[in-house]
């Protein structure tokens, strides 16, 4: 049997994982593993900051549980912050303030997915914020 698209498409990435420990975070760990990435998971913004920018090759995708730590403005300002240091990572920020998936048509703006998030929220996520790997992974 193939293996799903999404799989492959984050087999043997790294994604890093920023979000209060707990249960959702425990829980997205959990699907971002099964969509095939290798999850470091942080409690901590600037740890999570400084794990991506400390080794930005090794870091595929950065995905931000923004309750409790700021809410989504926290978020935007982490993506700010990153993408002046790394151009073009892909982001996932969620969040209970986003009552609806946004997923910018533009590559400089992150993919926003509201909260709780179920497995087919995070793969729609998961899948935007990855377009380009897939486009790779299907050709």
């Amino acid at each position: 049997m193939p293996e799903p698209e999404a799989r492959r498409a984050g087999r043997g990435l790294r994604a890093v994982l920023l979000g209060r420990d707990g249960p959702a975070a425990a829980e997205t760990a959990q699907r971002l593993s099964g969509l095939g990435c290798g999850v470091e998971r942080f409690d901590e913004t600037f740890a999570a900051l400084g794990a991506v920018l400390d080794d930005p090759a090794g870091c595929a995708l950065f995905v931000m549980l923004c309750d409790g730590l700021g809410e989504m403005e926290a978020g935007l300002r982490a993506y700010r912050l990153l993408s002046t240091a790394r151009e073009r990572l892909p982001v996932i920020l969620c969040g209970s303030d986003c009552p609806a998936p946004d997923l910018p048509g533009s590559r400089d703006a992150p993919a926003r997915l509201g909260t709780p998030l179920s497995a087919a929220t995070l793969r729609l996520g998961f899948e935007h914020a990855l377009r380009d790997r897939l486009a790779w992974a299907a050709a």
